[in-house]
């Protein structure tokens, strides 16, 4: 009896021993299965699958994500709205340095979960800190969800749990008396510059564009407006802060409002638009300007604060916010955060808040068993 005709597609098999299946998809192009098949059970099967696909209109174009991944992660970038000028120097630089050199000539459809495992695999076996390659995996992500959006592939590949987040090192945080001695070090024009990074919790591109008309006259508060950005390739913009929440008003602690007075009087322009903080001849006071002007990492060293970085003051000033007991959306506002996710991190119980705890349970816990000696909440005898 003849072998029973296939309904839809059909099977051969090569002189190699293994076997092929085509079918017609819907536009009537005749396809060859992406992969030969060693039964034939195994062809007929895949050939179900398709037909179910094309009965439930699921079935895809398999030329549509034949697409190199390095072209549409450029395509991506470009085209995506409302991206910061950093936030795109960022994404050039992991597709040129991490993403395209492995994985940018490979189709989009040839992407498989175990490839992604080995690209991130060896990204950490050529010495690629986890940080850095946990922003790539985040940004192939990404774009392999916008594929999938675009019908280019069937599911995002990039399945390895947790790869995306990053775990940074605890950051060091200074003293209130070495914040003052790295003050007292740098040149008297970048003295409130450090005080306000650490006692304002400011950033560096909302400090150097902070202008005259962002103080109140007794310098009681200051509001942020702009940030300044620099790009990778030196150009310097003013912009908005990065998030909605960047837009704040900030107290001044009244212990160093004296020294922005004279900041003020002294380093500043009247003119209401006049850059609170400057360079010597008083151009705009870029990272590395400032870097050699306070000839940083050996006033850093000096205080005892070896490979201390800037952004360190901010996260002195918010480790020391938290000690206050602000509240969690007391301290999103003052670090002006959008979201619950870098905030929490001075959530964190600090060693003195454990001590307080403990000291707390412990006079629970003799309170209790003085009762118990005097004869209150005894067991009743059996």
């Amino acid at each position: 009896m003849p072998p029973k005709k296939r309904r839809f597609g059909r099977v051969r098999k090569l002189p190699s021993g293994r076997f092929q299946a085509r079918y017609r998809d819907p536009n009537g192009t005749d396809r060859p299965a992406p992969h030969t098949f060693p039964t034939k059970t195994d062809a007929d099967r895949w050939l179900t699958a398709v037909e179910a696909d094309i009965l439930r209109g699921t079935w895809r174009n398999p030329d549509l994500g034949r697409v190199a991944l390095g072209d549409y992660l450029t395509e991506w970038i470009d085209q995506r709205p409302n991206l910061r000028p950093r936030t795109v120097d960022l994404y050039r630089w992991l597709r040129a340095k991490h993403i395209a050199p492995r994985l940018g000539a490979r189709l989009l459809t040839d992407l498989t979960p175990g490839v992604v495992r080995a690209w991130r695999a060896d990204l950490l076996a050529d010495g690629v800190s986890t940080t850095m390659t946990a922003k790539a995996y985040r940004l192939l992500r990404a774009v392999l969800n916008t594929a999938v959006d675009d019908e280019l592939i069937r599911r995002n590949p990039c399945r390895i749990q947790g790869a995306g987040i990053e775990r940074p090192t605890e950051r060091p945080t200074a003293t209130v008396a070495q914040v003052f001695q790295l003050a007292d070090i740098v040149p008297g024009r970048l003295r409130v510059l450090i005080l306000l990074a650490a006692f304002a919790s400011l950033r560096y591109g909302e400090l150097v564009a902070l202008r005259r008309r962002d103080f109140d006259p007794r310098c009681r508060t200051l509001t942020v407006r702009a940030t300044l950005v620099e790009r990778q390739d030196g150009t310097l913009t003013f912009g908005p802060p990065k998030t909605d929440a960047g837009l704040r008003t900030v107290t001044i602690p009244a212990a160093i409002r004296r020294e922005v007075r004279i900041h003020l009087n002294d380093f500043v322009d009247e003119d209401q638009d006049a850059l609170v903080f400057t360079g010597a001849t008083g151009a705009v006071l870029r990272r590395s300007n400032f870097q050699r002007t306070s000839n940083w990492r050996m006033s850093v060293a000096a205080v005892g604060l070896p490979g201390f970085h800037f952004h360190d003051l901010r996260h002195t000033g918010n480790t020391l916010a938290s000690r206050t007991g602000a509240s969690l959306a007391d301290l999103m506002a003052r670090m002006g955060h959008a979201s619950t996710r870098a905030a929490l991190i001075y959530q964190h119980t600090t060693k003195e808040r454990d001590e307080h705890i403990a000291s707390g349970l412990s006079e629970q816990i003799k309170n209790g068993r003085d009762r118990a000696r005097s004869g209150h909440g005894q067991r009743k005898k059996r």
